[in-house]
C-alpha cells in the first residue's frame, strides 16, 4: 500500500500525458490524428479509468486509517525563503480524488456519444484531459503557491472549454467573461496569499494557521489585518465557486458543450472554491469576522441563485443557477463552522448535479434531431414537453436527480442538505431560515424544469413557438453558425429519441450515488463525519436526538413538498396560471427574469465605464504624450532647417559669425 502513496503523483500526471500526446498529434499530424478519433478516445478514457482506480485505492487506504502522507522537494530557496513542491494525501485529498476522477471518467465516456459528429472531437478530449490533470493537481497540492499554480491552470482550461465553439459569438464572449471575472477573484487570492506570507513567513496551511493565531493573540498582528487577508483569500472561492457578486460568469459558461457543464460547472471546478475554504479552514476559523462574511455570502448566493432559476427557460442555464444556489449552501456551511456538512454536500451534489447536466445534454441531443443544432431551440424548455415517452432513461434519471437536489428522503441530497440546515439552525437561525426558504424554491424550480421538459405534450414541432423563440433571440447559434432558416429546418425527425448507450450508461451509473451515497452521512451513524472532519476537531460524542432530527427533517421535507405541489399545480395540472402571476407581480417577475440586473449594472459601471475611461486615456495619450513627442520632433526639424543655412563651408563667413558673437558678448557684459 505504501507503494501506492509513493506513486500517487501519477494520478494527475496520467491525464496530462494523454493531453500532451493528443496535442502533439493535433499539431504535427492533424489529419491522421483526427482520423483515429475512436482509438484516441478509448486511450484517454482508459487513462482516466486508471487514475480513478488509483484514487479508489488511496481512498480505501485512508478509510482504514492510513496516516497523512506528504512528499515534497525543495523547489526554490533564497536566504530564509524555502519553497516546497510535492503532494499531500489525507482524507480530504482522497475524497476529492475519487469525486473528480469518477465524474471525469463518466463524462469522458458520455463525450464519445455527445461529440460524435463534432469536428473538434479529438481537441475536446485533449482539453478534457488537461483540465482533469489541473484539477487533480490542485487537490493534492500541499501549500498555497502550488494550489495557486493549478488554480490558474484550471481557469485556463475553463476558458478553452467554454469557448470550445469559438466561432460562435456567444461562446467567445462567454469564455472572455468567465476569464475576466475569475481574474478579479484570483487577484484578491494572490494579494491574500502574499499578505499571509508577509505575516507568517510561510505558505503551508498548518503553519500559517498556527502562527496567525499566535500573532493575533499576542497583538503582533491586528485582528483587522488578519480579517483583511482572510477576506482577500476568500475572493478566490467567491469567483471560482460563483458566489455573489462574482457569479455572473457561470450561466454564460453554459455556451460550452454540455459535458463541460457537467464536469467543470457542476462537479469539479466550481467546487474548487469550497475545497480551498476547507483547505484553509485552520486559517479562517481563527478569524471570526471572516467566517461570518463567508456564511452570509453563501446564504445570499443560495437565495439569489434560486430566485433567478424560477423563471429560466434555457434548461442548462436553469441548472447553472441551481448549481450557484447549491454552492451557496456549501459556502454557508463552511462559514458556520459545519466543515463536514459542507464537504458532504459537495460530494452528493457532485454526483446528482453532474447527472442532471448530462441529462440536459441528452435532452438537447434528442431535441436536435427535431429542431437542428441551434441552442435557442434545442435548449428552450418551452419547446419541449412529453419527452418521457421518447426518452425514458433520461427522464427517470433526471427525476432521481430532481428528488436528490430537492432533499426528498431517502435520496442523497436529503442527508447532506438536512445536515447543513440542522447545524445552521443551531448556529444562526436567520441563515437557517434563508436556507430553508431556498430549499422550497429549489423544489419548485426543479420540478418546473421536469414538468416542462418531460411531461405533457411534445411542443417541438410547433412552428409558431419556434418562430417566436428565433425572433426573440435575434441570432442563431450552433456549430457552423447556421442562419435562422437552416437552424430551424435542419432537424430530420418529427420526434426526439433516446440517447445512445455511451450517453445513457453514465446517467444510470451516476443515478446510483445520487440515490445512495448520502447513506454514509446518516446522523445516527455518520461515517462521513468520522472520516472527514475539520483539522484538530474532536468528533462529538453527544447521543443522537431523534426528536430534533424528526423536527428539522420534517421542516425540510415539508418546504420541499410544498414547492413540488405548487410546481405540479402550475405546470402539470395547469390549475395555476404562471403568466397571470407574472402580470400580477411584474416587479418580482422582472427582477428574476433579468437576473437581479447584475449583468446590466456591471455592463453600465464596468464595461461601459471602463471603455469611457479608456477613450479618455487615449485622448490624453494622443494629445499630451504624442503631442509632446511630436512637438520635440517639430522643434528639432525647424532648428535643423534653420541651421543648415549657416553651414556654407566658407571660412570668411564663419569668422564673421565668431566676430559678431564676440561683439555681442562684449556689449552685454559692458552694459551689466
Amino acid at each position: 500500500m505504501e507503494l501506492l502513496y509513493q506513486y500517487a503523483w501519477l494520478i494527475p500526471v496520467l491525464p496530462l500525458l494523454g493531453a500532451t500526446f493528443l496535442g502533439i498529434g493535433l499539431i504535427s499530424l492533424n489529419k491522421a490524428t483526427n482520423s483515429l478519433r475512436k482509438t484516441l478516445s478509448f486511450f484517454i478514457v482508459f487513462i482516466a479509468g486508471t487514475a480513478m482506480v488509483l484514487s479508489f485505492g488511496i481512498f480505501w487506504s485512508q478509510i482504514h486509517g492510513h496516516e497523512t502522507y506528504t512528499r515534497t522537494i525543495e523547489w526554490a530557496s533564497a536566504g530564509d525563503f524555502h519553497l516546497q513542491m510535492g503532494y499531500i494525501i489525507d482524507n480530504l485529498t482522497s475524497l476529492m480524488l475519487v469525486v473528480v476522477t469518477t465524474v471525469a471518467f463518466l463524462v469522458m465516456i458520455y463525450t464519445d456519444g455527445y461529440m460524435a459528429h463534432d469536428p473538434g472531437y479529438v481537441r475536446f478530449y485533449a482539453y478534457l484531459s488537461i483540465f482533469s490533470s489541473s484539477m487533480l493537481g490542485l487537490v493534492i497540492s500541499p501549500n498555497l503557491v502550488q494550489i495557486y499554480i493549478f488554480w490558474e491552470l484550471v481557469g485556463m482550461c475553463s476558458y478553452l472549454l467554454v469557448g470550445f465553439w469559438y466561432e460562435r459569438k456567444a461562446a467567445a464572449e462567454a469564455c472572455q467573461k468567465a476569464f475576466v471575472t475569475n481574474r478579479v477573484g484570483d487577484f484578491g487570492l494572490l494579494l491574500g496569499m502574499l499578505g499571509l506570507y508577509w505575516a507568517t513567513g510561510s505558505f503551508d496551511f498548518g503553519i500559517i494557521g498556527e502562527r496567525l493565531q499566535e500573532l493575533t493573540a499576542s497583538g503582533a498582528l491586528s485582528a483587522g489585518l488578519a480579517t483583511l487577508f482572510a477576506i482577500l483569500v476568500f475572493l478566490g472561492p467567491v469567483a471560482k465557486s460563483a458566489q455573489v457578486p462574482l457569479h455572473v460568469w457561470l450561466p454564460d459558461a453554459m455556451e460550452g458543450p454540455t459535458p463541460i457543464s457537467a464536469l467543470i460547472h457542476a462537479a469539479t471546478m466550481v467546487a474548487a472554491g469550497v475545497f480551498l475554504i476547507a483547505r484553509m479552514y485552520p486559517i479562517l476559523e481563527s478569524v471570526p469576522i471572516a467566517m461570518t462574511i463567508i456564511a452570509c455570502t453563501g446564504a445570499v448566493t443560495a437565495f439569489t441563485g434560486a430566485t433567478i432559476a424560477l423563471t429560466q427557460n434555457d434548461i442548462k442555464k436553469g441548472l447553472a443557477y441551481s448549481t450557484m444556489s447549491q454552492l451557496g449552501y456549501m459556502v454557508m456551511a463552511m462559514g458556520l463552522g459545519s466543515y463536514s456538512a459542507g464537504l458532504f454536500h459537495l460530494m452528493t451534489h457532485a454526483y446528482f448535479k453532474a447527472m442532471l447536466f448530462l441529462c440536459s445534454g441528452s435532452v438537447i441531443h434528442g431535441m436536435e434531431a427535431v429542431v437542428g443544432h441551434n441552442p435557442v431551440l434545442a435548449q428552450d424548455m418551452r419547446l419541449m414537453g412529453g419527452l418521457r415517452k421518447y426518452m425514458p432513461v433520461t427522464a427517470y434519471t433526471f427525476l432521481i436527480g430532481n428528488l436528490a437536489i430537492c432533499g426528498i428522503f431517502p435520496f442523497s441530497g436529503f442527508w447532506s442538505k438536512d445536515e447543513i440546515l440542522g447545524q445552521a439552525f443551531q448556529a444562526n437561525p436567520v441563515l437557517w431560515f434563508v436556507g430553508w426558504l431556498t430549499a422550497g424554491l429549489t423544489a419548485f424550480y426543479m420540478f418546473r424544469m421536469y414538468f416542462m421538459t418531460f411531461e405533457g405534450e411534445f411542443r417541438g414541432n410547433d412552428t409558431e413557438i419556434r418562430q417566436q423563440l428565433l425572433t426573440a433571440s435575434g441570432v442563431a447559434f450552433g456549430p457552423g453558425a447556421m442562419d435562422s432558416k437552416e437552424a430551424e429546418t435542419h432537424g430530420h425527425s418529427d420526434s426526439p429519441h433516446e440517447s445512445p448507450l455511451n450517453m445513457a450508461l453514465p446517467l444510470v451509473l451516476l443515478a446510483i450515488p445520487s440515490f445512495a451515497v448520502g447513506l454514509v452521512g446518516m446522523p445516527w451513524s455518520n461515517y462521513f463525519e468520522e472520516f472527514i472532519h475539520a483539522p484538530g476537531a474532536i468528533i462529538s460524542e453527544e447521543p443522537f436526538e431523534l426528536n430534533e432530527f424528526l423536527i428539522m427533517a420534517g421542516l425540510s421535507i415539508a418546504i420541499a413538498v410544498t414547492g413540488i405541489i405548487v410546481a405540479t399545480l402550475m405546470y402539470r395540472l395547469k390549475k395555476i396560471d404562471p403568466n397571470a402571476l407574472a402580470k400580477k407581480y411584474p416587479t418580482l417577475y422582472q427582477l428574476s427574469l433579468n437576473k437581479w440586473y447584475f449583468d446590466d449594472i456591471y455592463d453600465k459601471f464596468f464595461v461601459v465605464g471602463s471603455r469611457r475611461l479608456a477613450r479618455q486615456i487615449m485622448e490624453v495619450d494622443y494629445r499630451v504624450v504624442d503631442g509632446a513627442v511630436n512637438l520635440t520632433g517639430l522643434a528639432t526639424l525647424l532648428s535643423g532647417e534653420g541651421l543648415k543655412y549657416l553651414e556654407t563651408g566658407r571660412a570668411q563667413f564663419y569668422a564673421l559669425i565668431v566676430f559678431a558673437a564676440v561683439l555681442g558678448f562684449v556689449l552685454v557684459f559692458s552694459v551689466t
